[in-house]
């Protein structure tokens, strides 16, 4: 009986947002034998002060630049409606990276007809503070620069929050994680990209996974995504590493069942990250 209530309370909270998710997760356990466990942790959620009180909510990310941009409202949301939490959306500027993509015109034309979906802006530009108006007033949410793009990460940071976005740093391969350690906590987000960032087709690099697993053993409430590669041959190792924030293109866009890989992945993500909250 227990087992078959956890199992329909894990996938009704699959569907619902990191609020209602703490919500559920402790009204429903309250009720069951996990009471005490439950029980056991406060309500806040501050970063690095005292014990984490619940891993950090598992959200997976389809890039809409694998899909068909010739329909791309529609590839929207269909995405959405088959589980996406948000959409990651790759700005690219020919010089940063060698490739040209789309910028906040399109943020702007899709906002309104999707009032409700998260846009996660990869900013792969070479002065990523030029863009920072332009993507908040098109309506993105979230506005992630390289740190190899910039002089002046604290700046930057304070420049998008003020414009009413989240800021998300990301990181290179071949860029050490000690460049990145002075600057978690003016972050919302750190982005660990696991492909060279501007081109398709790349192999994942497992490697890069040490960088997530220091993240989330010295910050075990930050948000962690990772980008390039991912998809359900590689889903658990960046699970049991820590990420909680998925970035996949072909694996989702290309599925003949978007919803089961999304959900899959998210699955996956859930399991991983309660295990290590509880080994706590």
């Amino acid at each position: 009986m227990l087992a078959n209530h956890t199992h329909s309370l894990f996938y009704s909270f699959l569907k619902l947002t990191c609020n209602q998710q703490i919500q559920v997760f402790q009204r429903s356990l309250l009720q069951s034998s996990f009471s005490g466990y439950v029980q056991s942790f406060s309500l806040s959620t501050s970063r690095n002060h005292g014990p984490p009180t619940m891993p950090p909510c598992c959200k997976i990310g389809p890039s809409i630049l694998n899909a068909d941009l010739s329909q791309i409202l529609s590839e929207c949301n269909k995405l959405l409606s088959n589980g996406a939490d948000y959409l990651h959306l790759d700005v690219m500027d020919g010089n940063f990276v060698p490739n040209l993509t789309f910028g906040h015109p399109i943020v702007k034309c899709l906002r309104p007809k999707i009032p409700q979906a998260f846009f996660d802006m990869h900013m792969m530009v070479a002065n990523p503070e030029q863009w920072v108006e332009p993507m908040a007033d098109a309506g993105a949410n979230q506005y992630t620069f390289h740190i190899e793009a910039t002089r002046d990460v604290p700046g930057l940071c304070r420049k998008i929050k003020e414009a009413g976005m989240k800021a998300g740093i990301g990181l290179k391969p071949g860029t050490p994680i000690e460049e990145l350690l002075p600057h978690i906590d003016e972050a919302d987000m750190i982005l660990i990209m696991t492909v060279e960032p501007g081109f398709g087709g790349q192999s994942f690099m497992s490697h890069m996974l040490p960088k997530v697993e220091y993240l989330r053993k010295n910050y075990p409430e930050l948000d962690i995504e990772v980008d390039g590669g991912v998809g359900l041959g590689n889903i658990q190792s960046c699970a049991d590493a820590g990420a909680n924030m998925i970035v996949a293109g072909t694996a989702i866009i290309g599925a003949e069942d978007q919803r089961y890989v999304i959900s899959t992945m998210k699955e996956t993500v859930f399991n991983a990250l309660n295990k290590v909250h509880l080994e706590r």
